[in-house]
């Protein structure tokens, strides 16, 4: 199968290049050149998509790793990524696909059909695109989130929300579920340490919530020093409150030296903690922490009797006490989410696929 395909989100500009308008970078291309996200490009005067039909590789995950907690708890989700990305995050946890400049990366030939055909064969409830930005895939994640639906597998997006409006609409019409990365909460370090830009992440997140039925999730890696102080932890927690609402679950995660920033330390526990409480204190109804091992950060507590809903530990559902899949047993309160009678048993499995086992 051909991985070069036409896009539709682009315009001639008078000096004779295309500018792409998949995300706000708008990249002015000539012929022959890549956007910065390296997997879009000028041929043949229009902007086209260079690696359809091809991933860095398949693997069966719990849903929680997403992360994703009040999506299907307990369910297995297939998920894949392509290479390349238009963020430059020097905190990249995935650097060797998303700041891939090698074809070769792409290891896993792929059709939507075939993929959607290999969550069902494989039990999964989902398929996710994650590992790097789905937005600059935007065509093969599309028919692949169509192919998926004509199944009833569920699509879940992993992204940092840095789109357009226009590619964003399309998008999120095929999407079932998404976690967002608010990588920050100034402009000042999104420039400096992601080369990109807030507003557009905050755009994103109200369009999600108030335009879409698509379940909304949100994670922040802290990284000491950086985007842990806290005047922005309370300023992140109170616009999600204030813009979002009370009740969209808000994860952070831990920092562990990676890419460009491997002289920092690790995110201590206690930073975990005290963001967790300030999210709570601003009113969030469901906080949780992630990269560590901290079993009240894992779990789902009833926001009005303070009974425990959900235990987890790591990645594996240890008690459930929802009745009527939202209903808390103990006092009859709504949990919010996306849940069944009973969760999934696919536990922290991590199952390593390639779909060429499956055409």
């Amino acid at each position: 199968m051909g991985s070069v395909v036409p896009t539709n989100y682009w315009e001639k500009l008078k000096d004779g290049r295309v500018q792409c308008n998949a995300c706000p970078r708008h990249c002015k291309l000539a012929e022959g050149q890549r956007g910065y996200c390296f997997v879009r490009a000028c041929e043949k005067g229009q902007i086209v998509l260079t690696t359809y039909g091809r991933s860095s590789g398949f693997c069966v995950d719990p849903i929680e790793k997403k992360p994703l907690f009040h999506f299907l708890p307990g369910t297995p989700v297939l998920s894949f990524g392509t290479a390349g990305c238009n963020l430059g995050c020097k905190f990249c946890q995935n650097a060797d696909i998303s700041h891939s400049r090698e074809m070769d990366t792409l290891a896993d030939a792929a059709s939507p059909e075939l993929i959607a055909k290999t969550a069902k064969t494989l039990g999964c409830r989902s398929v996710a695109f994650t590992y790097n930005e789905p937005a600059i895939f935007h065509e093969y994640a599309v028919d692949t989130a169509k192919a998926c639906h004509k199944l009833g597998i569920k699509t879940v997006a992993v992204t940092a929300g840095y789109v357009c409006p226009e590619p964003r609409k399309e998008f999120y019409e095929t999407i079932d579920a998404a976690n967002v990365d608010l990588k920050g909460f100034t402009e000042e370090f999104y420039k400096k340490y992601t080369d990109s830009s807030l507003r557009p992440v905050l755009e994103t997140l109200i369009y999600i919530k108030k335009e879409t039925p698509v379940w909304l999730e949100i994670t922040t890696l802290l990284i000491p020093g950086l985007n842990d102080s806290e005047k922005e932890l309370r300023d992140l927690t109170s616009w999600i409150v204030k813009n979002l609402g009370t009740d969209v679950p808000l994860h952070f995660s831990a920092f562990h030296p990676a890419y460009k920033l491997t002289e920092l330390s690790p995110t201590p526990v206690s930073t975990l903690l005290k963001a967790r409480e300030i999210a709570l204190q601003n009113g969030i109804l469901y906080c949780y922490t992630g990269n560590v091992e901290n079993p009240e950060g894992e779990a789902t507590f009833c926001h009005a009797c303070g009974k425990k809903l959900i235990a987890r530990n790591g990645f594996e559902i240890a008690e459930w006490n929802l009745k009527e899949k939202i209903v808390c047993k103990f006092c009859g309160a709504i949990c919010i989410g996306v849940f069944e009678d009973k969760p999934g048993n696919w536990g922290s499995k991590r199952l390593p696929v390639r779909l060429s086992d499956f055409a």
